[in-house]
């Protein structure tokens, strides 16, 4: 395995005009030698955004995307590779792969949305959760490993196994040297909801999830990304983790996480 740089203030570095060496900020939770989805997901966004700059449609905001993890994910260097499926004015579909040591490893597509003036018939049945100063700071590398874990804030309410909120956010840059979106940011945050509420203790039980989609109805702001979710385990192996996400202005959208659900060797 490639050893992946230290360097303390990203989670990424910039090797090529396409490719990207992971630091151990990026490392996994579930196996050391493997990256955490979460900034690799921001990450991802990041790789879009670059590409549809002074593209036609630039003006279009992110609707949604949807994340196919296709195997582990190594804790090495990698390209990912953007391509336009549905090019249009008002709506565009853009494709992205990583690809790690010749195979891809990930696939997402996220649909792009042209932005008008709907203020007047605005509004969401979803809650907004209290802001980040009222939730208790969470030591969450206190249950999880890894580098990610160790490198977000999180202020945490739990309130029964698999259900919490929670609010994320992390002094990290993304890319070295690189500003990034308030959606890739955002979004580099949100597979950690997968950790907040757990069902069962992850030394006993894995529960990885094999993909992230996320629907917005409004551009996220700030530095906080907010997560208010619920796990839900079968009789069968799988499981769903559902998450209303959030600003500090309040709800911004959804998302989704399938698990695989089964118990640790030896346990």
């Amino acid at each position: 395995m490639t050893t992946p740089n230290a360097a303390p203030d990203s989670y990424y570095q910039r090797t090529g005009e396409h490719s990207y060496k992971p630091t151990l900020q990026a490392q996994g939770a579930w196996h050391p030698d493997e990256q955490h989805f979460s900034p690799l997901g921001g990450l991802i966004v990041h790789a879009i955004d670059r590409y549809r700059a002074g593209r036609p449609g630039e003006g279009l905001a992110l609707a949604r995307i949807s994340f196919d993890i296709l195997g582990l994910i190594a804790l090495e260097e990698f390209e990912i590779t953007v391509e336009t499926v549905r090019p249009g004015r008002t709506i565009e579909l853009v494709e992205a792969t990583v690809v790690l040591g010749g195979r891809a490893v990930v696939r997402a597509r996220a649909w792009f949305l042209a932005e008008l003036d709907t203020a007047a018939v605005a509004g969401t049945h979803d809650e907004r959760i209290p802001a980040p100063e009222e939730f208790e700071p969470w030591a969450m590398d206190g249950e999880w490993g890894g580098g990610y874990i160790a490198s977000v804030d999180v202020r945490r309410r739990g309130t029964a196994p698999g259900r919490a909120a929670a609010w994320i956010s992390t002094a990290v840059e993304l890319v070295a040297g690189e500003p990034s979106s308030p959606h890739a940011s955002f979004v580099a945050l949100v597979d950690t909801a997968n950790g907040i509420a757990v069902r069962q203790s992850p030394a006993e039980w894995m529960f990885p999830n094999t993909d992230l989609t996320i629907h917005l109805h409004r551009r996220p702001e700030g530095r906080w990304t907010g997560l208010d979710t619920r796990v839900s385990f079968g009789p069968a192996g799988h499981g769903v983790t559902s998450t209303v996400l959030h600003d500090q202005n309040g709800p911004v959208g959804r998302a989704e996480q399938i698990l695989t659900v089964r118990p640790q060797q030896g346990s």
